[in-house]
């Protein structure tokens, strides 16, 4: 089993930045894939970011070049450093862990980020 926990959401102004953080606990093991993905209110969840335990990463194309996803397998963190932010940017911001030998996906509770216009 293993539990997500976010930290880092809140409200900034257009342009701003924020750095979204996720600690895993529990057993990660094997080939894994961590990200961030959102949801705005009447949308669908939608990919942000991901990163390999190699740290091979990949964007949506609306973050490309602004975002930037981290992580410390060590510590079993991932972090998403959110940069010249747009009011569309405004959502939950989930974290994920997607456990490949066992085929097995975990979710993290959620932290909101609104970005004002």
């Amino acid at each position: 089993q293993v539990q997500l926990v976010e930290s880092g959401g809140g409200l900034v102004q257009a342009g701003g930045s924020l750095r979204l953080s996720c600690a895993a606990s529990g057993s990660i093991f094997g080939f894994n894939v961590m990200g961030w993905y959102r949801q705005a209110p009447g949308k669908q969840r939608e990919l942000v970011a991901t990163i390999t335990g190699g740290g091979s990463t990949n964007y949506a194309d609306s973050v490309k070049g602004r975002f930037t996803i981290s992580r410390d397998n060590d510590k079993n963190t991932v972090s998403l450093q959110l940069n010249s932010l747009k009011p569309e940017d405004t959502a939950v911001y989930y974290c994920n862990v997607h456990l490949a030998l066992v085929n097995r996906i975990y979710w993290g509770q959620g932290t909101q980020v609104t970005v004002s216009s």
